[in-house]
């Protein structure tokens, strides 16, 4: 037990391992993977106190309060509704035991020490992130100028008068089509599944 605390305390807890697809079933977190919505894991870092497990989804945090406690936090960031930003990764020096990846999932900020002896796996974890804060970047650009192109159209018509018709049934048309015309953008502009990002650069 005083070993387990003086790890905890000293930070070394903290450093995590990559789980192999056969171990995948043993973590707690693969008891919270929609397999019946086909949401499958693609990466796995467990730690003393925490898991993070990437699926084509989203990220699922098993969060613990410390290495001793087995007290467990579950957050789910899917990435329909969560932008990654600001992926780094912090390669191992020559007396280091770890390497350090960062990211950001929508308004939360994460930092991951993982074992150097795992550091060509993080590395494509790496990519498959980095690939997808790409990604999301440009959805986001292309969602902007469709806000654009809806203004500028809303603005034309609101000054080329409504014709033959009345107010009432102009505002229903342009309510109706706007409704209709954000609701595609969104589903087009808007990436749920990166299976196929992971399936790039992640060998399982």
């Amino acid at each position: 037990m005083l070993k387990k605390f003086a790890a905890d305390a000293l930070g070394l807890s903290d450093i995590g391992k990559v789980i192999d697809p056969q171990d995948y079933d043993k973590t707690e977190s693969d008891d919270y993977v929609l397999h019946e919505k086909g949401e499958k894991i693609y990466f796995l870092i467990k730690t003393k106190a925490d898991e993070y497990c990437f699926t084509n989804l989203a990220l699922i945090h098993v969060d613990g309060d410390s290495a001793v406690s087995k007290k467990r936090t579950l957050k789910r960031y899917d990435y329909k509704y969560n932008n990654i930003r600001h992926v780094s990764l912090e390669t191992a020096g020559t007396i280091d035991l770890d390497v350090e990846i960062k990211f950001t999932i929508g308004e939360t900020a994460l930092s991951i020490d993982i074992n150097k002896n795992f550091a060509e796996k993080i590395r494509d974890l790496y990519k498959s992130l980095i690939t997808i804060e790409r990604m999301m970047r440009e959805n986001e650009k292309n969602r902007n100028f469709t806000f654009d192109s809806l203004d500028y159209a809303t603005r034309s018509l609101s000054t080329s008068g409504h014709g033959q018709t009345s107010p009432a049934d102009s505002f229903k048309s342009i309510a109706e089509f706007t409704n209709q015309w954000l609701k595609e953008n969104s589903k087009t502009y808007t990436t749920e599944d990166f299976g196929d990002v992971f399936d790039l650069f992640i060998k399982n």
